[in-house]
């Protein structure tokens, strides 16, 4: 007989954990997978994409139904789990039901912050999180609004250059000195800058939201430094928190993220977390590729094998924004690193290798990432690279062909 098994969570690490456990413990275990997002599991990162128009909500779905149902999987997906019973092993949810397991992951994803500025609760306001949220971004940019969106990084960029696209007139505001500063040197993110400038989007930096202002709604924010922006929405894209709460309310430990060992384990027997709700060794990591290497080690570790995640080696890997950007490793360059650098502002292309003790140790591209997955693999493998290292920077085919 299956043992029962239950994913709280039907996002992206749900969805690759599902894959790797039908390709090593196929029945083995009775899956449940419970999501309270109305639909399949998708490709959140492509969310700019429906936005923008270049996407549409079916085409970024990561399997099809028939998938799930072929695997054996039961989808409870647009249910919530409202409660954990680990004395009983069961999970409760928002229709009544209760659910018994013998494992449960919690894969509980994250939640779009909200600003805690004056005004943040005017209407008009919103985040930019689920496919919920851009069916509503998508509605404002067709009303033509003027658009003011709070936070450089990716999800901001994302949100800004989606809207540009679809009409709305936007103004990005960060509170950095640069965009994307967890992913990019100072170069590559005025480059960025530039780019994404180029496709519409105005960007005002070291921009600090001090109070929105309105009657009823939206219409202007106010900067720290007195600056006023005319405003009929707000998007607040400046940051994510993992979603801990009902892995909390049931007993289980809880610092930033659900904490979780090298097997991906709670202190709880029998219980895990993954992706951008878990904490590991101090981490909670708010990337993709991170929460696919854990769902790997997880499925592994359900099928009996003896695998320790011992971490990730950060890397995005992406288009911004329209614009392909890639960072990995030790970019920043430690003491001791040396840098090889080009930058072709014209042609719209940075490229930043660090090398350090023969090996490749971090890199930044914007523009051209065709040898982005080159090296990452350098920078993982940690191979010496003194054979190749004057032709690196030029791509794999010239650096393997010297």
């Amino acid at each position: 007989m299956s043992e029962p098994l239950v994913i709280i969570g039907n996002g992206m690490a749900a969805a690759r954990l599902v894959d790797e456990l039908a390709k090593s413990s196929l029945g083995r275990y009775a899956i449940a997978v419970i999501g309270d997002e109305p639909r399949l599991a998708y490709n959140r990162v492509l969310l700019s994409s429906v936005l923008a128009g270049e996407a549409t909500s079916q085409e970024i779905e990561l399997k099809p139904a028939n998938w799930w149902r072929d695997r054996g999987v039961t989808l409870k997906y647009g249910t919530r789990a409202t409660s954990v019973d680990l004395a009983a092993r069961e999970v409760t949810t928002s229709t009544g039901k209760r659910v018994g397991f013998s494992k449960l992951v919690f894969a509980t994803g994250s939640s779009a912050l909200r600003l805690p500025v004056p005004g943040g609760d005017l209407a008009g306001v919103h985040v930019f999180r689920d496919s919920h949220d851009v069916d509503r971004l998508i509605e404002l940019a067709g009303q033509k609004k003027r658009v003011v969106v709070v936070g450089g990084g990716l999800l901001g960029l994302e949100a800004a250059y989606g809207l540009a696209k679809a009409g709305a007139d936007v103004t990005l505001i960060h509170l950095m000195d640069r965009l994307m500063e967890r992913q990019l040197d100072a170069p590559a993110a005025e480059l960025l800058k530039t780019l994404v400038e180029r496709k519409g989007v105005k960007i005002l930096l070291n921009a600090n939201t001090a109070r929105i202002h309105g009657a009823d709604a939206v219409e202007r924010v106010e900067l720290a430094d007195g600056r006023v922006l005319d405003a009929d929405a707000v998007i607040f894209a400046a940051g994510i928190r993992p979603n801990t709460a009902l892995a909390k309310e049931a007993g289980v430990s809880v610092n930033r993220g659900i904490l979780v060992d090298d097997a991906l384990a709670t202190e709880t027997d029998g219980v895990f977390a993954l992706g951008e709700c878990a904490e590991h060794r101090g981490t909670c990591y708010g990337l993709v590729e991170p929460a696919y290497e854990q769902a790997k080690a997880l499925a592994r570790h359900l099928a009996g094998d003896t695998v320790a995640y011992t971490g990730s080696i950060l890397s995005t890997n992406l288009k911004v924004s329209g614009v392909s950007v890639f960072s990995a490793g030790d970019f920043m360059a430690t003491d001791g690193s040396e840098t090889l650098l080009l930058n072709d502002a014209k042609r719209g292309t940075y490229k930043k290798l660090v090398v350090a003790g023969g090996k490749l140790t971090g890199a930044v591209l914007v523009g051209d990432t065709s040898d982005a997955l080159w090296y990452l693999e350098l920078i993982r493998s940690g191979v010496d690279i003194s054979a190749f290292r004057a032709d690196m920077m030029f791509g794999r085919p010239i650096a393997k062909a010297a």
